[in-house]
């Protein structure tokens, strides 16, 4: 064995207690931590060295070369994106997963897919769907509306009489998918998929807001030939505004389309009793994103998808290899998402749930939502400021009062 690597196997317990004690600085370091670094040019590039010198050295160098780099965007004063934190509970879930490092794709090594499932059942009563909805972990609100979008366009050829799967998405001919204020993942997932960017229809909406008019997207439908899609929003990413998913699932009751419901961090409002109402509805939808490393506080990456229709995810993803076994009645999740190797995610969010329950996840939402509320009545308050929409859940967006060009608003932020 490497001499290097034997020295570390033998100190192990001693250097995973130095790793702990350098990722606790770092936490302890956050309140002076700038929230995003000085831009600076990257270190010179090095070559890769021919003696590495073990874990010691590299913790010293990460300490010192590359930690200093990092923003602050898992402490309190990071407020540019919907980026969450960790809770200790899904910290440690993390660390252990790393450990146990399980590649839970395969029912010949089940654990993993047991608790991932547990898991999954756990996020579907959090969010208020119905056990008709089966889920899968994936790493991003990226990947979940790919998945999502995959299943839908299944549905398209199971409708047209075409194996998509097998024949690949020409064979559907021009799709369209409709959408009032569709994420940009939503086009690069189309783009992936073969549909193509240009499928995305953006149908009109409510005036001053991101919410698609229900009444343009029923003249959308009636004026589409043959079945579509609809990318419904459950918490826009500008404004957070939301769909009448209730009204939109009432349309397909009409026209038959597949309702993927984009709820990336939207889903959360199902926690608040006060907010519930805006996610009304979403438990009617064919396939549902939510991200998880966001609002539920997880490490990164971790997201989940849920669809009504696992059949036909298995149809698009299944993998036919004699040493991964058959596909079964229920299929391994080697066969429901592109990874054939799957990092036990669920562990993370586990723990998480485990530890503080649906209260717990509740009070976090409660709280951020209350926060963002206090701070829209602050920015009302200032002369010099104005909100640019409602401060519907946990997103207040505002700008100058007066002349808020690019210019000023670069030179004020330079400050």
């Amino acid at each position: 064995m490497h001499p290097e690597l034997a020295a570390d196997l033998d100190r192990l317990p001693a250097l995973l207690e130095e790793t702990r004690q350098q990722a606790l600085a770092f936490l302890a370091g956050l309140d002076d931590r700038p929230v995003i670094p000085p831009r600076s040019e990257p270190p010179a590039a090095e070559p890769l060295p021919e003696h590495g010198g073990g874990l010691p050295a590299a913790l010293t160098e990460f300490a010192e070369r590359w930690q200093p780099r990092l923003s602050a965007s898992v402490g309190p004063r990071y407020y540019g994106f919907v980026t969450g934190g960790s809770t200790p509970a899904a910290l440690a879930g993390d660390w252990l997963t790393a450990a146990a490092d399980q590649n839970s794709n395969s029912s010949l090594d089940p654990a993993g897919q047991h608790l991932e499932r547990q898991t999954v059942g756990w996020l579907r009563e959090l969010f208020g769907l119905s056990p008709a909805h089966s889920g899968t972990f994936v790493s991003g609100a990226t990947m979940s509306n790919t998945v999502g979008l995959a299943i839908a366009r299944e549905w398209l050829g199971e409708r047209l009489g075409v194996d998509v799967a097998e024949d690949g998405a020409a064979a559907l001919g021009r799709v369209r998918v409709l959408s009032g204020s569709a994420h940009s993942s939503v086009s690069k997932a189309l783009s992936v998929l073969g549909l193509g960017r240009r499928a995305l229809t953006v149908v009109p909406v409510l005036p001053g807001r991101e919410a698609v008019d229900v009444a343009a997207l029923e003249r959308a439908l009636a004026e589409a030939e043959g079945p579509c899609i609809v990318v419904a929003n459950a918490g826009t990413v500008n404004t957070v505004d939301f769909d009448d998913l209730r009204a939109i699932a009432d349309l397909r009751e009409r026209y038959g389309f597949w309702l993927h419901v984009d709820a990336a961090f939207g889903a959360f409002a199902a926690l608040s009793p006060e907010h519930a109402d805006l996610v009304a509805g979403l438990d009617r939808a064919d396939s549902v994103c939510v991200d998880l490393h966001k609002w539920l506080n997880v490490p990164y990456d971790s997201a989940v998808q849920f669809t009504r229709r696992p059949d036909l995810q298995a149809r698009v993803f299944r993998n036919a290899a004699a040493y991964l076994g058959p596909l079964g009645e229920h299929p391994d999740l080697v066969h429901l998402t592109p990874e054939n190797s799957h990092r036990l995610r669920a562990l993370a969010a586990w723990f998480t749930l485990r530890a503080y329950g649906r209260a717990g996840q509740r009070e976090i939402v409660e709280r951020c939502v209350a926060g963002a509320r206090a701070l829209g009545e602050a920015v009302t308050a200032i002369d010099g400021l104005r909100l640019l929409a409602p401060v519907r859940l946990n997103v207040v967006c505002f700008t100058l009062a007066a002349d808020p060009t690019p210019e000023r608003l670069a030179a004020l932020a330079a400050e």
